[in-house]
């Protein structure tokens, strides 16, 4: 199974907050610039954990980005699935829908397999993500601040 490029952006985004010093906030573009990739893509992204409660943002002057309680607790299975929704591996109904979709005994197993993917995620938390060796490097994506 791939996750979208959605989903990638957002589970970076969530481990690079994870790993921001104690008191420290850190803005949507700075976590795209940490990133490595477009500040439009990384703030959707963003906006999506702000929905589900994974990312607080304060506005101001000491304002930033930070993870909560349910950010920090949350599985990641269950994080991954609210991010790719409710999608299936393959388009049975597409255009044209597939001629085998009311006997496709594929449907079923590519659905199975993907709950085992998404199970395989459900033990993991946060922290299990920003353990070393990855958390020492996502603390040295240097932000670049203005001087």
């Amino acid at each position: 199974m791939r996750l979208t490029k959605f989903t990638d952006l957002a589970l970076r985004a969530v481990m690079r907050l994870a790993v921001a010093e104690e008191g420290t906030s850190l803005t949507s573009r700075e976590v795209a610039e940490a990133m490595d990739v477009p500040y439009s893509h990384m703030a959707k992204a963003i906006s999506r954990l702000q929905h589900l409660g994974v990312v607080e943002a304060r506005r101001g002057r000491s304002g930033g980005l930070a993870l909560t309680g349910l950010g920090r607790q949350a599985s990641v299975g269950w994080l991954v699935r609210e991010l790719e929704g409710e999608t299936e591996v393959v388009a049975c109904e597409g255009d044209p829908p597939c001629p085998l979709r009311a006997a496709c005994r594929l449907r079923g197993a590519l659905r199975d397999a993907q709950e085992a993917f998404f199970a395989a995620l459900d033990p993991l938390v946060v922290a299990d993500l920003v353990a070393s060796p990855t958390g020492p490097v996502l603390v040295g994506l240097a932000v670049r601040r203005p001087g």
